[in-house]
């Protein structure tokens, strides 16, 4: 993986939107779901404020978010590509950003509530 085009992507996406950057170090964790391994689309995020060895991301696949406790596993940056591709690109958006994408669909917008 190519981190330095990653993050041009993630500056890229940033402007489209208009959307402030922060950075999603390699070495910081996000919250994802095991479904996402399974095919089932869309992939949605969401980024709240990061704390402590986060970033503050959760990713999960499907229409539906499960409230159970157990629905996110910790899973570092560095290791996304290889659980669903082509969603780093999205991992630049600040705080309070979501994103759905499937095949040829992407929709990019800033949350209020979170």
């Amino acid at each position: 993986m190519d981190w330095t085009n990653i993050i041009s992507q993630q500056k890229d996406i940033c402007e489209k939107y208009k959307a402030t950057f922060l950075e999603s170090p390699l070495h910081l964790k996000m919250g994802i779901s095991q479904n996402v391994k399974s095919g089932i689309l869309p992939i949605n995020g969401l980024r709240i404020n990061p704390e402590g060895d986060t970033t503050g991301w959760y990713i999960w696949a499907g229409e539906e978010l499960s409230q159970d406790d157990d629905f996110f596993v910790p899973l570092h940056i560095e290791h996304i590509e290889n659980w669903v591709p082509n969603i780093s690109k999205y991992l630049g958006l600040g705080p309070g950003w979501r994103f759905m994408v499937a095949d040829n669909f992407e929709d990019v917008w800033f949350d209020e509530s979170i």
